[in-house]
């Protein structure tokens, strides 16, 4: 009996061909169509009704697809059917007999034995993985889900086969990070869109970072990235940024509208989208924010909280009462010379003899020389009288927009700049 061994096509005579057997053609193609679908079970059992593995592989020796396609749509009946059940020494040679059939087989029976393996975790691991490397129409059954192949052979299939292929596997019920990093350095513009929108997915922090800084210049990818829950929040930051900055730009370019009034609601927008909480952790913004939302901040208790020498919460409070970033509102502070603090004072309405009185007493929170030179307090109140309020309030506006979509801006911008030059 030849158990266990590859098959090896007999010399001389094969069954089925009618060039050598001497039998009418008529004949060969009837018994064909006769078993162009199913062998009958007395072919491949004994007389006491077991299977009979020198039949199999004399059956699987034959030249005939046909034949060869019969046999192997009868084993996966058998495998599959659960109507007979196999030992371990059965399920092992006919997966051996399945996996040296499946290259010589009609396309119809190889698609029937994907779909009939695709959910089985018991599947013959060699066949799935030979299945896995067929033709798309054979091999979507199981690459879309059979849980037997490893994570390897997916990447192998990702890397060496079709985009078809590529876009089952972006399709699978669950993906390790392994398997989406190989589908995205394939670099097929639909495979990562359709990955991206499979949530199931598991996506590195590296390959994040690279699908959002492709996103900027691929639209595409945008908002499946954006609806993924594992997108990290600062990320997502980023590319509301670069999505309203071109926006911007486009309605900018095409209609008549205020840019400074704009950049306000886009950045509302995107924020009120992101959820973004700054958080609190120091004492001095807590107490500025309890403020704030009281009511209680006003040009007075800035100038009093200053004479008291609470350096910090005064900056705080300032930079409550005018929603600009803790960090730039103390270069508005101390910047030598006091121009943006004199914006700042002209768009709270803050008088005249109050700014005057903050501006001496906030030089001593600065480093270096605190002695104010007479000049410099001249210049500074003659600016003062210059500035209107509303032109203060839209100069605030700026300062108040994120650094981060002032730059998704200019790099808009540039682009468009460079492809004019272009």
């Amino acid at each position: 009996m030849a158990h266990g061994h590859d098959l090896v096509e007999p010399t001389g005579l094969a069954a089925g061909d009618a060039a050598v057997s001497g039998r009418p053609d008529a004949v060969v193609l009837r018994n064909d169509r006769r078993r162009a679908e199913r062998l009958d079970m007395g072919e491949i059992t004994s007389d006491s009704g077991e299977l009979d593995f020198d039949k199999l592989y004399q059956l699987a020796r034959e030249k005939s697809r046909v034949g060869r396609s019969a046999l192997a749509a009868t084993l996966g009946d058998l495998f599959l059917g659960g109507e007979k059940i196999l030992s371990e020494r059965e399920r092992a040679l006919m997966s051996e007999i399945l996996r040296q059939l499946i290259r010589d087989v009609e396309m119809k029976v190889r698609r029937e034995l994907s779909e009939g393996f695709a959910s089985r975790n018991d599947a013959p691991h060699d066949l799935i993985v030979a299945l896995a490397n067929d033709e798309y129409e054979v091999a979507h059954p199981v690459l879309l889900n059979s849980e037997v192949l490893q994570d390897m052979e997916l990447v192998e299939i990702v890397r060496h086969r079709t985009q078809q292929h590529q876009l089952a596997i972006a399709m699978r019920k669950s993906l390790s990070e392994a398997v989406t990093d190989a589908l995205v350095e394939a670099g097929d513009e639909d495979v990562v869109r359709t990955l991206l929108e499979n949530s199931n997915a598991q996506i590195s922090q590296t390959t994040m970072e690279y699908l959002v800084e492709q996103s900027e210049r691929l639209d595409s990818y945008q908002n499946p990235l954006l609806g993924r829950s594992d997108l990290p929040p600062d990320l997502a930051k980023r590319m509301y940024w670069w999505v309203s900055a071109a926006l911007r730009e486009h309605i900018v370019t095409h209609f008549a509208i205020d840019a400074t009034e704009l950049d306000e609601h886009l950045e509302r927008t995107a924020d009120e989208l992101l959820h973004h909480d700054e958080p609190v952790s120091d004492k001095s913004i807590k107490l500025a924010r309890q403020l704030n939302q009281r009511g209680e901040i006003d040009a007075q208790i800035l100038l009093k909280t200053l004479r008291q020498g609470e350096i910090s919460l005064f900056e705080a409070m300032l930079s409550e009462v005018t929603k600009v970033r803790v960090n730039l509102i103390r270069r508005v502070i101390y910047e030598p010379g006091g121009e943006a603090l004199a914006i700042c004072a002209r768009a709270l309405d803050v008088d005249k003899p109050t700014f005057a009185s903050i501006f001496l007493l906030s030089r001593q929170g600065r480093t270096g020389d605190r002695v104010v030179d007479p000049k410099e307090l001249s210049r500074v109140l003659g600016l003062f009288d210059r500035i209107t309020p509303e032109n203060g309030r839209k100069m605030l506006r700026n300062w108040q927009r994120d650094p981060g979509y002032l730059d998704a801006v200019r790099r808009v911008q540039q682009r468009q700049a460079d492809r004019k030059a272009g």
